[in-house]
């Protein structure tokens, strides 16, 4: 099931995306669901039947703007070098054990709304990411039983300023820029969807740049739902950025950085294409 947050005019509100209609959850019988909500099978169930059976209302997609649906994360929680294709790229070894880093909550960004290079910044790189959205307090939980505590699944864009990055030699400041962690369309869970075997891809322009799968994953999300929990309390609405694959701007040659008026698209099978303008920020 593909649930989406989205503005018809006025404030956010949660709907349930079918195609190229977005029912409204306003007229559930929870009209602004939790992500705990969001977790629950039965809940998914009893509105996937509303929405079925014409019980709710319906807008065309075009006709709503689609937000974040974590528009303020507790925190983000960003794994480097989750890929192996990606290891390769730096000529780095393989992790033995995740690599973690912060990105601020701040920098999360909706559906089509612009990628702002800051000023005084110059390597502004993409990579698309697939998001992991937290519906339950995960304290120390096992691998196997994460899924539980796992709201759905989004894709991130996890924009990165490589020279500040390279200048502080460390992460925080470069992936933590206002609009650098774009998220959406959608916030996917159920029907099959398995966040360990699905395609990933990013486009600028329309030209591929990164096309590869979570079975290429180092880590899988249950094993790092695992690890972080044992680390730091996961709690509702908190986000796991799993990580890129190979491709990425600044390990090219030449490098191939992200410019004022390029159109960024990051695409995860089953849950959805991210598009967002590059503009010059000020």
């Amino acid at each position: 099931m593909q649930f989406v947050r989205y503005s018809s005019g006025g404030g956010g509100h949660w709907g349930v995306l079918d195609g190229d209609t977005v029912h409204s959850l306003a007229d559930a019988p929870v009209r602004s669901p939790s992500l705990q909500d969001v977790t629950t099978e039965s809940y998914r169930d009893h509105v996937g039947r509303l929405a079925d059976e014409g019980a709710l209302t319906s807008h065309a997609v075009d006709d709503v703007r689609l937000l974040a649906p974590v528009p303020e994360p507790g925190k983000i929680v960003c794994v480097g070098m989750n890929y192996r294709d990606h290891a390769e790229e730096q000529d780095e070894e393989i992790p033995e054990k995740p690599l973690l880093f912060g990105k601020a909550p701040t920098a999360v960004t909706n559906p089509s709304s612009p990628i702002r290079i800051p000023p005084g910044i110059e390597e502004v790189d993409y990579e698309v990411e697939l998001g992991v959205v937290i519906g339950r307090e995960a304290h120390r939980v096992d691998a196997a039983d994460a899924a539980d505590h796992i709201a759905g699944y989004t894709v991130v864009d996890d924009v990165s300023g490589r020279d500040a990055q390279f200048d502080d030699g460390q992460f925080l400041r470069g992936k933590s820029y206002d609009t650098f962690a774009p998220m959406g369309p959608t916030l996917t869970k159920g029907d099959g969807f398995d966040p360990n075997a699905t395609d990933v891809s990013l486009r600028v322009n329309g030209e591929t740049k990164q096309s590869s799968n979570t079975e290429e994953f180092v880590f899988d999300v249950y094993d790092l739902v695992e690890y972080i929990s044992h680390a730091m309390t996961l709690r509702p609405g908190d986000v796991i950025s799993t990580g890129t694959p190979g491709g990425v701007g600044i390990f090219r040659d030449p490098p191939e950085l992200l410019e004022a008026g390029d159109d960024v698209e990051a695409e995860i099978d089953g849950i959805g294409t991210l598009s967002n303008p590059v503009v010059d920020g000020t």
